[in-house]
């Protein structure tokens, strides 16, 4: 088995990272609504926001920290281009017999506060996630996958929260009701990960023998901006 990065893009590095944009776009569309779960608030993001941790742990593990920044970087750049084709369909006028333009823009007019919030926490969350993923494969070799998945997550999530909610919700509720939902957030997303956790070892696994590829990150940069470095 190939110990290091192919220099080409397969065919299930592709679908992958099309998911992943997928998941990140769908996320910041569902955030919009807040879901109650037994005495538990929460926005529907979260049905389909792990995934991308999911497929950012797959990414590290099979290819690499360089592989998955940048699909880390595409993730944004296709999160940033829907908010900003938003913005401007909010901001076009409306035909005079259009009666759905105020839940439109309840759904697409994010505020910019919002949407700041948004895409840093998901740069850091982001990398944090496949940084950890890499650093703890480099010491544990093939070994422990669970427990870097989880704890990646923990990680990344984590710094998800602490960076939106203050960012995007600060003063428009009380403190210990922000502090409350972040680690309500985190908890829930990270236990998500453990319970589809037999499924993506399973991927991992197959993806490792159909490619023939189990990256190791030696001698590699890890500065967020080196995208050309595959």
């Amino acid at each position: 088995m190939q110990k290091e990065s192919v220099k080409t893009v397969s065919v299930p590095f592709m679908l992958m990272g099309i998911v992943f944009c997928v998941c990140l776009i769908a996320a910041n569309l569902l955030e919009t609504k807040i879901v109650q779960i037994g005495p538990y608030s929460m926005t529907a993001g979260f049905i389909v926001f792990p995934v991308s941790y999911i497929i950012n742990d797959c990414i590290a593990e099979v290819w690499g920290f360089r592989k998955a920044r940048l699909i880390i970087w595409m993730g944004f750049l296709m999160n940033f281009f829907v908010v900003a084709l938003g913005g401007i369909a909010v901001a076009l006028p409306a035909a005079p017999f259009w009666e759905g333009e105020e839940a439109f823009r309840f759904v697409f007019g994010l505020a910019p506060r919002i949407a700041v919030a948004s895409l840093t926490a998901f740069l850091v969350g982001s990398f944090l996630n496949a940084w950890v993923m890499s650093r703890m494969k480099l010491r544990d070799k093939e070994r422990r996958f669970a427990w870097r998945a989880i704890l990646s997550t923990l990680v990344g999530e984590g710094a998800d929260s602490i960076i939106f909610f203050p960012m995007a919700f600060a003063g428009l509720m009380p403190a210990h009701e922000l502090a409350k939902l972040m680690v309500l957030q985190v908890t829930a997303k990270t236990l998500y990960e453990i319970i589809v956790l037999p499924i993506t070892t399973r991927v991992v696994r197959y993806v490792k023998r159909r490619e023939g590829v189990d990256a190791y990150d030696t001698n590699i940069s890890y500065n967020i901006f080196k995208i050309k470095e595959l």
